[in-house]
């Protein structure tokens, strides 16, 4: 029965495979193209980004989510951090617009400082990462929560602050969930179209690429870049993956 899931995304696969290798000339030329690359770069570096935001910010909050006691303010914001979750992706993609729009309650102060939002970069990397963000917390938290507190309590007897506890013993027995955490956040915010289309159709992502390809030029060329971009991202999250056997693995014994 597991195998069904799998199955069905390896006939997919293969179903694009056979037909894009039928013409390998037109294959190449589209993969090639300054276009696609470009695209395939933008995409992944503001997947990046986003990440990099999330590890800074997400951090200390799934550190206070983990350690709180149970209580209504904690159960509420778990669920606001679910909220990406749950919505359409067009309602996420409304949301960020409607704050972060040259007249929204956040885009108006920041456009007045020069950070523009709307078809730029800013608006994509903010919108990945609030449609990213609860698999990067919510990993986080179930890994310091694995962490025993007593670990904590043992380094504080022997000197150590708050801040160095966490720095020196909780963070590096979460790292394996950091790493996890943040290939997910990764992996969901660059595959993100309507979300970043509401607020940033230009410059091109992935996801926008494909589709205006699909509109403008019909299924030949989108179909060449969907291949492309799968080919890519499968060896890049087969490296990540394969790294996440090594990471951590001397801590697991805790």
């Amino acid at each position: 029965m597991g195998a069904a899931i799998v199955g069905i995304t390896v006939l997919a696969i293969a179903n694009i495979t056979m037909t894009e290798l039928a013409d390998p000339a037109h294959l190449l030329k589209v993969a090639a193209s300054s276009e696609v690359i470009g695209s395939i770069l933008l995409t992944f570096g503001a997947g990046a980004s986003a990440v990099l935001l999330l590890i800074l910010f997400g951090t200390p909050l799934a550190y206070v989510l983990a350690r709180a006691r149970p209580s209504r303010l904690k159960g509420a914001v778990e669920s606001i951090v679910d909220i990406p979750l749950i919505l359409p992706h067009t309602v996420a993609g409304l949301l960020v617009y409607l704050l972060f729009m040259r007249r929204g309650w956040l885009g108006a102060p920041l456009s007045e400082i020069g950070l523009a939002f709307e078809d730029a970069l800013p608006g994509t990397i903010v919108a990945m990462l609030f449609v990213a963000s609860p698999f990067y917390v919510n990993s986080m938290r179930e890994g310091f929560e694995k962490v025993p507190v007593h670990l904590e309590n043992v380094a504080r007897t022997l000197g150590a602050g708050t801040f160095t506890a966490f720095w020196t013993v909780t963070l590096p027995l979460s790292l394996r969930h950091m790493y996890s955490g943040a290939i997910l956040a990764w992996g969901r915010a660059i595959g993100e179209f309507a979300g970043v289309i509401m607020i940033a159709y230009y410059p091109f992502i992935v996801s926008t690429l494909i589709y205006y390809s699909f509109t403008t030029d019909g299924i030949h060329t989108s179909r060449s870049i969907a291949f492309t971009v799968i080919l890519v991202s499968f060896g890049v999250f087969y490296l990540l993956r394969r790294m996440t056997r090594y990471l951590g693995r001397y801590d697991d014994r805790v």
